[in-house]
């Protein structure tokens, strides 16, 4: 146990007994303890909760800095220590913060309560949920300030773990609670932690706390190179005392923690605030819960067509055994109707199909011989009336094939000696007319043959393929000119072309400070920014450059809710 002298026995006739405890921050481990989990009245160390939830406010963005906060009647009527303000008054949260933490003026907490929560009652709720959230077993608070109340208490041990948590949690506002004075709007307030901030070396907070009931009790935090001890005393029996203690608790810490630790970081908090959420109930219609029937997809489809008749009855050998009669009967013959010995359906069918493309080769097994019997008995046939077959039309109309170069082959000498003895007639229309139909009809697939065989000798051979591989990029490569290289430009409207300035600051360390706080409020999106502090002519400017535009507005606009001086840069 640790040896802290006869001053830290309370004096006869004071009845809050007497509590301390000390611990490690760096850590959270304990050094000392002394009824360090009694219950006992806290006094005004109740308003380091009511500053905790409002950094969380300000950080959530429930509120502002610069946020006007309403006074209400009771939070004008509490008792000293007071700020002074008036029912109806308007403030900013700024300076009921700094009223709260440096003065402890408990109209200024009860209003900082009130703004944030609706009620006092609220806020009080938010505080009890918040200290459990942090680790703080013994804890419940009635109000904001830290008046005597029924029901309102805390222990040393967990006032230390509040003041631990507002080190880690808020670095940016912990700077509040080592100033000796500061503007709080109505007027300007001083310290009531002084006297221990000036008389003991590395303190820099956290809060005093006076009442009947507690007694003088205190919060402090103090640090010696590496090592930063934070202790509690509840229960002294004047400033005097209490700050002796006090120094006498912290300096026993620094000489039993070791230099160095690894430090443990407090985890964030499971719970801020209370948050209620509204969910609408809706009953179900029964219209909506009822089974609906399912539609057959076939009945959107539409239906599949039949096959025709005429298609499916002609067969193969109907249609060559039509072919060969009508090459093999004579002209003289030929007067009736030539399609009356094929079967309705298979002149229906031919009349108006199409003709299937011939395949290569296939004209080889054409003879000569069946297309000089078929021009032949054309010629000779009698003028007769116009027939009604559609060959005659195309007969007509067409126009006489180009004939293909010669080439040594028999097959195909043949076929050109076959058109050159066709040509003469076909390209008569007076006699076009008199050609017997049964001889159109078995003139034509032989006709149209002998012009697809035309048209294939006299195309073009393709060119053989190479199997020749060029390998670009290999040796010199191509000595030609090189193609002009088009460079597109594009506006810096994103990208990481963006920045911000802060201050003007007077000093450089403040600009440090500032630019350390805005890193730590940027997060990831600013992490990999780079940072600078300029020394301009109107004082040291904190620069922070590599950014898109957007996650510098939103940093600038962060800053600037805090009320310092932002300006978004471009590169």
């Amino acid at each position: 146990m640790l040896a802290v002298g006869t001053a830290m026995a309370p004096a006869q006739g004071v009845a809050a007994p007497f509590a301390a405890y000390v611990m490690d921050a760096r850590t959270g481990k304990p050094v000392y303890a002394q009824n360090a989990t009694t219950r006992l009245h806290p006094a005004s160390l109740t308003k380091m909760m009511t500053l905790y939830l409002a950094f969380a406010a300000v950080e959530r963005g429930q509120v502002r800095l610069d946020s006007r906060f309403t006074v209400s009647s009771n939070a004008a009527a509490e008792p000293p220590s007071k700020l002074g303000l008036r029912a109806g008054q308007q403030i900013e949260l700024r300076y009921l913060l700094r009223a709260a933490a440096i003065k402890s003026a408990n109209d200024a907490a009860t209003a900082i309560g009130e703004g944030i929560a609706g009620s006092e009652e609220a806020f009080a709720a938010q505080m009890t949920a918040t200290a459990k959230a942090l680790g703080m077993r013994n804890t419940n608070f009635r109000n904001a300030n830290g008046l005597t109340q029924d029901g309102h208490y805390s222990t040393a041990e967990d006032m230390s773990i509040l003041g631990r948590r507002l080190f880690y949690d808020f670095p940016q506002y912990y700077n509040l609670f080592s100033r000796r004075s500061a503007d709080a709007g109505v007027t300007t307030v001083s310290s009531t932690n002084k006297r221990f901030l000036d008389a003991y070396p590395g303190a820099d907070g956290i809060k005093t706390g006076y009442t009947r009931a507690a007694g003088f009790n205190l919060t402090a935090s103090a640090h010696r190179g590496n090592k930063r001890i934070v202790a509690t005393v509840f229960g002294g029996t004047s400033t005097a005392q209490r700050n002796q203690v006090m120094a006498q608790l912290l300096d026993a810490g620094f000489g039993r923690v070791p230099a160095r630790v690894r430090e443990v970081r407090p985890e964030p908090p499971q719970l801020l605030a209370q948050k209620v959420v509204r969910r609408a109930q809706v009953e179900p219609k029964p219209i909506a819960t009822a089974p609906r029937a399912e539609r057959m997809v076939l009945t959107r489809s539409e239906p599949p067509r039949r096959a025709s008749a005429a298609a499916s009855t002609v067969r193969p050998d109907q249609l060559a055994a039509a072919v060969a009669q009508a090459i093999a009967t004579p002209a003289a013959a030929a007067t009736p109707d030539p399609a009356a010995s094929v079967p309705a359906d298979a002149r229906m069918s031919l009349a108006s199909s199409a003709r299937p493309a011939r395949r290569a080769g296939t004209a080889q097994a054409v003879e000569p011989s069946a297309v000089d019997a078929a021009v032949e008995m054309a010629a000779s046939a009698p003028a007769a009336a116009p027939s009604g077959s559609i060959a005659g039309g195309v007969l007509q109309s067409s126009a006489r094939p180009v004939p293909s170069p010669r080439s040594g082959s028999a097959s195909t000498a043949s076929l050109d000696e076959t058109d050159e003895t066709a040509s003469a007639p076909i390209a008569q229309p007076a006699t076009t007319a008199e050609v017997a139909p049964a001889a159109v009809a078995s003139a034509a697939p032989v006709a149209a043959a002998a012009s697809r065989v035309m048209a294939l000798a006299s195309s073009t051979a393709p060119a053989p393929r190479s199997d020749t591989v060029i390998l670009a990029a290999m040796g010199e490569g191509d000595r030609g000119e090189p193609e002009p290289t088009e460079l597109v430009s594009r506006a810096k409207s994103g990208g990481t072309g963006w920045g911000i300035t802060l201050g003007p600051i007077k000093s450089k360390t403040e600009a440090d400070k500032l630019l350390m706080q805005t890193v730590l409020q940027g997060g990831d999106a600013v992490a990999r920014a780079h940072r600078s502090v300029a020394d301009t002519a109107r004082g040291w400017e904190p620069r922070m450059a590599g950014m898109s535009r957007s996650t510098a507005q939103a940093l600038c606009d962060q800053m600037a809710a805090r009320a310092n001086s932002c300006s978004v840069i471009q590169q």
